[in-house]
């Protein structure tokens, strides 16, 4: 049956190879993105709906998908404060989940990041650990939770030290093997089509993928 998808942070890196992504894939007869701002994007199958991440479950309908894609974030630097981080990265994302499984969807993917964890000693880190934890009780059939490293592509933003860390990744990934594979630099766009595998795969519970897919835990 042709499904739903939704779409939060369409114009974040990864959100922006997503939403390209389905709007392209057979399997996806609509795509809706909840966004702060309008979109350079039109498409038959799209439906733009601009929100402010505030009252999510006064959207109604519109949140009644087959399939979330939670590609909100933001950093510590751009964010300016621990609190505005937080309302980001915990506030938004949970409050979404909350409110689209009212609405009746059922699958539930997020971008966190490597190392997240609710007792990690970085406030980066544990913001993310309980952002997952908080997700994976909300009670959808599937969550699918995905952990990539450092993100390789070309940010609208300025990041001076990822941008060097961009330069530094095909020197340091062959050194990342076995366990540590899960630190490797990787692609956006790689994490777009992640995501989408994962949905397509109709997996029940609760999944944490470290990228390339293959490392669930």
């Amino acid at each position: 049956m042709p499904r739903t998808a939704l779409v939060a942070g369409p114009t974040g890196l990864i959100g922006r190879s997503l939403l390209q992504d389905l709007l392209r894939h057979p399997a996806y007869a609509e795509v809706r993105a909840l966004s702060r701002r309008a979109l350079p994007v039109q498409h038959e199958r799209l439906r733009v709906v601009q929100t402010d991440y505030y009252n999510l479950a006064g959207l109604g309908e519109v949140l009644h998908v087959d399939d979330v894609y939670c590609c909100l974030g933001t950093t510590m630097r751009a964010a300016g404060s621990r609190a505005a981080f937080e309302d980001v990265d915990y506030r938004m994302v949970v409050e979404l989940a909350r409110a689209a499984r009212g609405a009746g969807a059922r699958q539930f993917l997020v971008v966190s990041a490597v190392g997240a964890s609710p007792r990690a000693l970085a406030f980066y880190s544990r913001v993310k650990g309980r952002m997952e934890a908080a997700v994976s009780a909300i009670g959808y059939e599937a969550v699918h939770i995905l952990r990539p490293s450092l993100l390789l592509g070309a940010r609208d933003e300025s990041r001076p030290g990822e941008a060097l860390a961009q330069k530094l990744a095909p020197v340091l990934t062959p050194l990342l093997a076995g366990a540590l594979a899960r630190y490797r630099p990787v692609s956006a766009a790689d994490v777009a089509g992640a995501m989408i595998e994962l949905a397509l795969r109709e997996q029940r519970g609760v999944h944490v993928h470290h990228l390339p897919l293959g490392g669930a835990v």
